[in-house]
């Protein structure tokens, strides 16, 4: 069996189904004596193909793969209006999702999985303006089963690893859609927000995965922030409760328990609208691995004045070689935090044991359209066991059709420095992987 094992999966930007599906207009169903009910529905789906496959499962051989995956969520929200605009609120979604084809190119999925189970079932209560020193919202509590995040997503934004019907001694399929990462939501969580969303503020967080491509991992988590609209300060401590030891053994994945992480995040405008420079560092220390770490920083200019309004981003960062990247995620576009479509899903690296440079453009012809291409530098730091350093060209679109109408094309062109034989993950010679894909969605 092959332990290197990805550990990322999908987009999590609002992406879509089939255009073939019926879409329901999500609406409000009920409005009365302050309870709203809202019927609401995501369909997301993409077609992918890849002209190379990846040793990463150990089931792929030389060659293409083509495949297809989608998933629905379907479901209702509620919100009941209290004393002083305080509000209990809460959600039940159910998703549906699949994979068709050849499985992806790094064997996760077959193309054979489909499933359907419960995606959402919290409770929450947000005190509005009931207690004024606390600002509004100053207090807002919620339980169940839902997605959480921390920041920009650097350690912590939903439990995002789909598996398919891979066989490895057992299993551990999660309904497929492996790129989509069509479940997102932690078994268990509880989780405190005290100050609102703007000055000083804190979470308080407990969550518990039962996703066993994460080993059932329990986590404790309390962060520390000071937010405006030009910064954010943010100070993150995060403590490994328990995992299953079994899976833990059968995927070859570090054990959490015990294990700490700190991190410190900023982003500021230095004063400048057009500017926005962030970054995050994160110190790890656990039973089997000390003192490991990972950072970035990066800077973006938008050209608001000019026409298309171009943007520019740069960033650096850089992962220790046993450094544990835990429930990280991307925060709303391409290369975060899954850096390279190619790289990130199938090709290696995965946010360990490497250094990366990543540039993006992107231009916006009307508001409802972007056209971007980002370039990727992977270099591994420690090449005794594996060397995925190469580099990675994407370039894209993203247009919103109407309303509740999503389509995203993709082309990519990864170029691996090493292939399977020679200790990389690209199965056959290591030229450049030709990577295809179209996203489609309905969302309301």
């Amino acid at each position: 069996m092959n332990k290197l094992i990805p550990q990322k999966v999908g987009v999590a930007i609002l992406l879509p189904m089939v255009l073939t599906c019926m879409h329901l207009k999500a609406q409000e169903v009920y409005d009365n004596d302050g309870l709203k009910v809202n019927l609401n529905l995501e369909m997301v789906g993409a077609v992918l193909h890849s002209d190379q496959n990846y040793a990463v499962m150990g089931n792929k051989v030389e060659g293409n793969s083509s495949w297809s995956e989608g998933y629905a969520k379907y479901g209702t929200s509620l919100t009941q209006q209290l004393v002083g605009d305080s509000q209990l609120y809460g959600a039940f979604d159910l998703v549906s999702s699949a994979t068709w084809g050849d499985g992806d190119a790094a064997g996760v999925t077959l193309g054979n999985e489909h499933k359907t189970n419960v995606e959402n079932a919290y409770v929450g209560w947000k005190s509005g303006n009931l207690l004024p020193k606390m600002g509004t919202d100053g207090v807002d509590i919620s339980i169940g089963k839902r997605s959480l995040q921390i920041g920009e997503g650097f350690l912590i934004l939903g439990d995002l690893f789909n598996y398919g019907n891979v066989d490895l001694g057992e299993n551990i399929s999660r309904g497929g859609a492996y790129y989509l990462a069509a479940r997102k939501s932690f078994a268990q969580t509880a989780k405190i927000s005290l100050g609102g969303s703007e000055g000083v503020r804190s979470d308080l967080i407990w969550l518990k995965s039962n996703n066993k491509a994460q080993a059932k991992t329990e986590l404790a988590a309390m962060t520390l922030e000071k937010v405006s609209d030009s910064s954010v300060w943010g100070l993150t401590w995060i403590h490994g409760l328990d995992q299953d030891e079994h899976l833990t053994e059968l995927l070859g994945l570090k054990d959490r328990r015990d294990m700490d992480t700190v991190s410190i995040r900023f982003m500021n405008t230095l004063g400048y609208e057009n500017l926005k420079i962030s970054g995050e560092y994160a110190y790890q220390d656990s039973k089997q691995n000390k003192e490991e770490n990972a950072w970035y920083v990066q800077g973006s200019w938008k050209f608001s004045d000019v026409v298309t309004k171009p943007s520019l981003t740069y960033r650096y960062s850089q992962f220790s070689e046993q450094y544990d990247p835990l429930f990280y995620g991307s925060n709303g576009g391409y290369g975060t935090w899954f850096q390279g479509e190619v790289a990130a899903n199938y090709g290696g690296p995965f946010s360990s044991n490497t250094k990366v440079h990543y540039l993006s453009g992107s231009i916006f012809p009307r508001e409802d359209l972007e056209l971007g291409t980002a370039y990727y530098n992977f270099k591994t730091i420690d090449k005794s066991a594996y060397d995925y350093s190469g580099s990675e060209v994407d370039i894209y679109a993203r247009w919103m059709i109407k309303e509740h109408y999503f389509i995203s094309p993709l082309v990519g062109l990864f170029n691996p420095k090493k292939s399977s034989s020679e200790g990389g993950l690209q199965l056959g010679k290591a030229d450049t992987n030709v990577y295809s894909q179209l996203i489609l969605g309905v969302f309301f």
